[in-house]
């Protein structure tokens, strides 16, 4: 976000635009919040390491954002799978 995005209403033109692509903030926080807190009560959530989390948190975050507004948004598929590659390649000793 630009400077100029704060100013005279560009926060406003960007909050739309983004409710256009992502649907209603309330409704995607909702499924967002059952997505992770699923996986937090899990067992095995203690054993990851915080990237591990950190990228099962952004790809709950992404999948709501599919769920909730355009599922053909091909950004939104093509990041998680950039979160699950920065760890898989962590694991393989490449680090980002």
């Amino acid at each position: 976000m630009t400077p100029q995005d704060t100013q005279a209403g560009g926060i406003d033109a960007v909050l739309d635009e983004r409710g256009k692509r992502y649907g209603v903030f309330a409704e995607h926080a909702a499924i967002s919040q059952t997505l992770t807190g699923t996986m937090r009560i899990c067992e095995g959530w203690d054993r990851l390491t915080y990237d591990q989390r950190e990228a099962l948190e952004m790809i709950a975050h992404k999948i709501s954002r599919i769920l909730n507004g355009d599922p053909n948004y091909a950004d939104s598929w093509v990041d998680i799978a950039g979160y699950a590659k920065l760890v898989a390649d962590r694991l393989e000793g490449v680090e980002r």
